[in-house]
């Protein structure tokens, strides 16, 4: 997939955020990790900057670059199509005069692929860290994409000059289903990894049995 510059220019926020982020909260993980178990587990600190890069990344490709001076509004600002995107990749290869073989490679597919993937860690940390189920899954990456599609519509909550992302129901879709493909990935992972349980033998010991002796047939 062909990046374009805004999307570049995001990503490379979004490291920088990571890496002030980490830095901030990483003394203190090793600090309370240490008092805990006597010593610093690298797992959870891992698993802390997996999480951490993800949200950092995620948020600077939905919210950034920010709109500057000069730049065009938008002439549409909310779609509420489902699978627009079907008839946008047909109306992209007649532009371009492509054939239809060739619809993987347009931009209108591209975009959808990355909303799907971007949703993908979010379902698989809800599977493998915070153990949820499907459904419950499928909630979180509904309600994640939602508080995003609405943080945009509302130019960030009217902290931006104008509304600079559209509100795509066809997002929310793929937002979902990224998740939903994330918990099925982790569910996969754990099943792999997960060891049987192992078999006890029991080793019943017959002992023979005591006679009751009667005391008052002794007298």
């Amino acid at each position: 997939m062909v990046m374009t510059n805004a999307q570049v220019t995001a990503l490379q926020y979004g490291l920088i955020g990571f890496f002030a982020l980490w830095a901030t909260v990483l003394i203190p993980q090793l600090i309370i990790l240490h008092a805990r178990h006597g010593r610093v587990r690298l797992r959870p600190v891992l698993t802390m900057a997996a999480v951490l890069l993800y949200g950092t990344m995620t948020l600077a490709v939905t919210f950034l670059p920010l709109p500057g001076p000069g730049v065009k509004r938008l002439s549409q600002t909310v779609q509420l199509n489902p699978f627009q995107w079907v008839a946008d990749i047909h109306t992209e290869l007649l532009k371009h005069g492509l054939p239809m073989a060739d619809w993987f490679t347009t931009q209108t597919f591209q975009q959808a692929t990355m909303n799907v993937l971007l949703f993908v860690p979010l379902g698989f940390f809800a599977r493998t860290l915070w153990k949820r189920g499907l459904v419950g899954t499928t909630l979180i990456g509904f309600a994640a994409s939602l508080l995003i599609e609405v943080t945009q519509l509302t130019a960030n909550f009217g902290t931006a000059p104008y509304v600079y992302r559209i509100f795509d129901v066809d997002d929310l879709l793929n937002n979902t289903g990224g998740a939903m493909l994330g918990w099925i990935a982790g569910a996969l992972l754990l099943s792999l990894v997960r060891k049987p349980a192992p078999s006890t033998v029991e080793l019943q010991l017959q002992l023979p049995r005591r006679e009751r002796v009667d005391l008052a047939q002794i007298r």
